[in-house]
């Protein structure tokens, strides 16, 4: 019976554990016409936080390229594009990465937040996070 409770006592700390982390699945928003515009999959590496964007809701925007991307990232598709880039842990905040836009191609500094366990606060932003614009994702359940 004790072992029976043990387990049930672990199955439920580590589904709230679960719920109140970054990782997983995000609907992100569009900033000007308000509506879902891709799911992006966030991940953890070797302590590090990336987010890959694994579908784009838009039918008309499915088969984009990051035309205005550089570097390794230029004329790729966006759809599998990792957008999130190494962002560490720093109590409740993950920061010190980058995010790119594939809108028009550029890294900004990043942080993200959990407002709730099913909105996350999204940060890119120039120099610092006063020159920046936030998004709240909504996580895909």
């Amino acid at each position: 019976m004790n072992k029976i409770i043990i387990f049930i006592l672990l199955l439920l700390f580590s589904i709230t554990i679960h719920s109140q982390t970054v990782i997983g699945k995000w609907k992100t928003i569009d900033d000007e016409t308000n509506q879902p515009k891709s799911i992006v999959e966030i991940y953890e590496i070797k302590g590090k936080i990336y987010g890959k964007v694994i579908e784009i809701i838009e039918l008309e925007h499915k088969n984009k390229v990051c035309s205005n991307c550089s570097g390794d990232d230029k004329n790729k598709p966006i759809l599998g594009m990792t957008i999130i880039k190494g962002l560490i842990k720093d109590k409740t905040e993950y920061s010190a990465g980058k995010i790119l836009d594939p809108k028009n191609g550029k890294l900004y500094k990043c942080y993200i937040t959990l407002e709730t366990k099913d909105k996350l606060k999204v940060r890119g932003y120039i120099g610092i996070s006063l020159f920046g614009r936030t998004q709240y994702w909504y996580r895909v359940k």
